[in-house]
């Protein structure tokens, strides 16, 4: 990539009625600082789904919902019957390499849908070490992020591996949360 790439996010908030307020706003413009910076690491490019391409435009899909919501999805998609923080589908990233669809020089690397109710959850008991939801919400959104660039965590040396890139991003990105 000679040229910095458009960074397209699109967010709907569909749960206008969460405890707090969300602005979409600030997250649209820290969800695309947060992957400029990604793009920005060699390093990290090269473990992505992104190594090999050239494009000019990246774009993705962010649905905050609840847990109702994100239960249905999560049972209804993953064979899972809880509701959990984050999912991603990951579009480019999970379809087999001949098959990544490339129209007009721009990558849809897919959709990261987030529970409001668990990022909340999660921010009180500090089960991921973050001190408040809207660190919680950043650090979801991170993780996400890196689903849809091709990381996963199969055992805990790669989960530790993708929240330490999660955070250099967010650091990164001068996220103010």
């Amino acid at each position: 990539m000679t040229k910095k790439p458009e960074i397209n996010v699109f967010i709907e908030n569909e749960y206008e009625n969460f405890s707090q307020p969300v602005d979409v706003a600030k997250l649209i413009k820290d969800a695309v600082e947060m992957c400029t910076f990604f793009i920005s690491q060699k390093e990290w490019v090269e473990e992505s789904c992104l190594n090999g391409y050239e494009y000019s435009t990246l774009y993705f899909d962010v649905v905050l919902c609840d847990d109702e919501k994100i239960h249905e999805i999560n049972r209804d998609y993953r064979e899972k019957d809880s509701p959990t923080d984050v999912i991603t589908f990951a579009i480019f990233a999970d379809s087999p390499k001949e098959e990544r669809f490339i129209f007009d020089n721009e990558i849809n690397l897919g959709e990261i849908i987030i529970s409001l109710d668990r990022a909340k959850e999660q921010a009180f008991d500090c089960s991921h070490e973050q001190e408040t939801f809207e660190q919680e919400l950043y650090f979801l959104l991170a993780h996400g992020i890196l689903h849809l660039l091709g990381y996963d965590h199969e055992d805990e040396k790669s989960l530790q591996k993708m929240w330490n890139i999660q955070q250099e991003m967010i650091n990164g990105a001068k996220v103010d949360v």
